[in-house]
C-alpha cells in the first residue's frame, strides 16, 4: 500500500498553479527557476517533487503526453486485484490436489 502524501492536496494544487501563473506571466526567467523559489517559499522539500507534481498536473490537463492520474490509479488497483486473484487460484489448486488425492485412497473399512 502507497503511503499518504506528506503535503495536502490542496498545497499541491496551490503550488502547481503558482508556477503555472508565474511562468505564463513572465515572473521567472524559466520555469526551473520558478519552481525552485516557490517550493522554498512554500517549504516543500525539493523543488523535484514540485516538479513532478506540475509535469503530471500538465498531463491531466492534456497538454504534455503520459498516464493521467486516474489511468495510473486505475492500473494501480487491476494489479492489486489480479495479484489477489493468483494467489486465490493457488489456493484452489492447493485445495484441488489435496481433494483429489484423498478421493484416490482406499477406503479404511
Amino acid at each position: 500500500m502507497a503511503r499518504p502524501s506528506k503535503y495536502p492536496r490542496e498545497l499541491r494544487e496551490r503550488a502547481v498553479r503558482m508556477v503555472t501563473e508565474s511562468v505564463a506571466a513572465g515572473e521567472y526567467t524559466s520555469e526551473f527557476e520558478a519552481i525552485r523559489t516557490i517550493a522554498a517559499r512554500l517549504g516543500i522539500g525539493s523543488p523535484e517533487t514540485l516538479r513532478k507534481w506540475v509535469r503530471q498536473a500538465q498531463v491531466d490537463g492534456g497538454t504534455r503526453p503520459g498516464r493521467t492520474t486516474q489511468e495510473l490509479e486505475e492500473i494501480r488497483a487491476l494489479k492489486k486485484e489480479n495479484a489477489e486473484l493468483r494467489r486465490a487460484n493457488e489456493i484452489l489448486k492447493s485445495a484441488s490436489a489435496f481433494f483429489a488425492a484423498e478421493l484416490d485412497r482406499p477406503p479404511r473399512y
